[in-house]
């Protein structure tokens, strides 16, 4: 099962289940799709947008975590 982390890059979140994006928009991370954003740590856009990063971190775990059952 794939595990999300604070260092990994956006578009490698995304790459990983699509179905995340929604989590992230869902979350206040609009801007998903700018390309600057793509390049960005799950943690330096949760900074950004205000986001806490570990509750973010483990909404997307737990979502990866149930569809792997």
């Amino acid at each position: 099962m794939a595990q999300i982390s604070k260092d990994m890059i956006i578009a490698d979140i995304i790459n990983t289940d699509t179905a995340l994006a929604s989590i992230l928009m869902s979350s206040g991370m609009h801007c998903i799709g700018c390309p600057s954003s793509q390049a960005e740590t799950l943690e330096e856009a949760s900074m950004v947008h205000g986001i806490d990063i570990n509750v973010l971190t483990e909404k997307l775990n737990e979502f990866l975590a149930l569809k792997a059952q």
